[in-house]
Order: C-alpha cells, then structure tokens, then sequence
C-alpha cells in the first residue's frame, strides 16, 4: 500500500520545513520528486540529501509567485518524464503586523505567494493531468484558517482562500480522473517557526493547548502526504486533513 514507484511528484517549497519532510516522504514512497524554490543551491543540498538515502529527484528552481516561469518548469517537467502525478502546492510566506500597521503591500505579497501562485500552478498542473486522466494535488493550508490568530490577517485570509479553492477544484476536477486535497498543518517545529519556538511564552502556550502536550515534527506530516497522494487514497477529495495533535479539536 501507498507506493508511489514510477509516480512523477512536484513539490513547490521543498528546501526545507514541512516541504522538504513531506518531498522526502514521497521520495521514500517512491516517486521522483522534483524539488522546488527559489535557490538552486539549497536544492542541490537537498537533492543529494535525498539521493544519499536511496530517492530519486530532480532540482526545479523558481519562484512560484512568478506566473511564466512557474507555467514553464511544470511543462519542462511533464515534457521529460511524460507525465506528472503529484503536485504538492506547499509554497508560503508569513508577515506578521497588527491590522493597523500592515501595509496594502505586504498583504498583497502574502496572498501573492500563497493563494495566486497555488491557483496559477493547480492551472498548469490540470493542464497535463487532465489529458492523463489521473492525478494528485494536495495544497498545504492550515489551521489559522479554521482557529484564528491576531497579527496574520493576511495569511490567515490566504489559507481560508485555499481551503475553499481545494473544495472547488476537487469538484471541477474530479470528471477528469484528479483528487485535490489540502493538509492542515497545526504548529510545527520549522524554520519559519524558529522565533515562535525559542519564545518561552509562546512554546508554553502551544505545549498547553495541543492535547499532545508537544510541537509537531515536520517527519510527522509527510506520511498524511503520501497518503493522500496514493492510489489508495482516490475516493478522498476536496478534503482537508487537519494534522494538528488535537490542537483544534480542543475548547
């Protein structure tokens, strides 16, 4: 079960956090996993990271936000392996600001990045799915959009958008043979979330408030990837799988 061997997976900000654990996963499963961010070089890292461990891949540098080079990297990679399976739309930003103090600019550049660049790659991708038949796009959404935060109204309007843009993509697209799904990550021990962890306040705080009384380890939210993105997982769609140790099932 859940084997990914000879699937073809794409997953956009894969350097590192909860992108590298869930292209790692995959890997493991046994897909090609084209890597995807900004720097080359931190990709290359990782690719031989994920080569030392027996995984085969591929570096696909770009910038998601950038429309013509996103559409291009995800046709060069259907054009060189005639097909492309998976995409994992994980790419995003963060900016934190009360209401008052967040400029029209930096909202914009949010939901640039994590809305637009996802609705313009979940384009692209169905363009090569579609004619296959078959397919997997799994968005990283998140769990601000269901409980929410102060000081994030631009992420937090970005992942609501996303959690219902899955919803309707798993409706438009699912005659043509694809599932889209969204992964709702609760609180994570990443690299964006290093100063929330070194925060003795804070780190108290969310050991207080998820049931497991602990920070989730980004190894621990590839396999709800693979499983998602598996064959065994073709009757679930236009679901969001929220993976958050209990922290929004709790009053």
């Amino acid at each position: 079960m859940f084997d990914l061997s000879r699937k073809v997976a794409l997953v956009t900000g894969a350097s590192r956090g909860l992108g590298w654990a869930m292209a790692r996963s995959l890997a493991q499963a046994g897909a090609h996993v084209a890597l995807n961010a900004r720097d080359a070089a931190s990709l290359e890292q990782r690719l031989t990271e994920l080569t030392v461990a027996g995984g085969h891949g591929e570096v696909a540098a770009f910038d998601v936000a950038d429309e013509s080079k996103a559409a291009a990297a995800v046709a060069s990679i259907a054009r060189a392996h005639g097909r492309l399976d998976i995409a994992v739309l994980n790419a995003g930003i963060q900016h934190r600001a009360p209401i008052t103090e967040f400029s029209t600019a930096d909202f914009r550049r949010v939901l640039d990045v994590n809305l637009t660049a996802v609705w313009t790659l979940a384009r692209e991708v169905a363009k090569v799915m579609i004619p296959a038949k078959r397919g997997r796009i799994v968005i990283t959404g998140s769990i601000s959009a269901i409980a929410a935060r102060p000081t994030i109204s631009a992420y937090i309007a970005s992942k609501g958008a996303v959690h219902a843009l899955t919803r309707e993509l798993a409706v438009e697209l699912a005659p043509h043979g694809i599932t889209v799904n969204a992964i709702a990550p609760g609180y994570f021990a990443t690299e964006m979330n290093t100063a929330l962890t070194q925060n003795t306040e804070f780190d108290t705080w969310v050991k207080g408030r998820t049931p497991l009384r602990r920070w989730g380890q980004p190894e621990e939210l590839g396999p709800a990837c693979v499983f998602l993105a598996s064959d065994e997982a073709a009757f679930v769609n236009g679901h969001v799988l929220v993976v958050d140790g209990g922290f929004t099932a709790s009053m």
